[in-house]
């Protein structure tokens, strides 16, 4: 994971570099915060597109677990990033990569615990209700045999 979020800063270095020489050599002077206004933009809109068919597919399909576990996923990441530069500006501790990485493996860890837990519990409700459907099958044909 190290490694692969490593990698993405370096392409994103690279991104950057490659926008700074466009706006150099067609000289349109575009300042700082106007090319992170057209690029963080164009980003955002680009992974609407992707993301929101994807939700949409996901939650036809009744997977709405899967859009909150992204979702939340998504969030924990930024978090743990804000907590390690908190701890950089403030002074208030060190700010460490590892963190990070122990931090998402411990929510990883505990929510691989909780899809455990639910697996069992509607596994449990559809045990039940296939013995239910079961016995009203076997009362229904007893009924139709005394019925003859």
């Amino acid at each position: 994971m190290r490694d692969f979020l490593y990698a993405c800063v370096g392409m994103i270095a690279k991104i950057h570099d490659k926008i700074m020489q466009i706006n150099n050599a067609y000289e349109t002077n575009l300042s700082d915060k106007e090319l992170h206004f057209l690029v963080i933009g164009l980003l955002g809109l680009a992974m609407i597109f992707v993301v929101y068919p994807l939700f949409k597919y996901l939650a036809k399909k009744n997977k709405e677990m899967v859009i909150a576990w992204i979702y939340v996923t998504t969030v924990m990441i930024v978090i743990t990033f804000a907590i390690e530069i908190g701890q950089k500006i403030t002074k208030t501790g060190k700010m460490e990569f590892a963190d990070i990485m122990y931090g998402l493996v411990g929510f990883f860890v505990m929510f691989a615990g909780f899809c455990i837990l639910r697996m069992l519990y509607h596994g449990i409700l559809r045990l039940i209700r296939w013995l239910k459907e079961r016995r009203a099958g076997e009362e229904e044909k007893c009924e139709t045999e005394e019925a003859e």
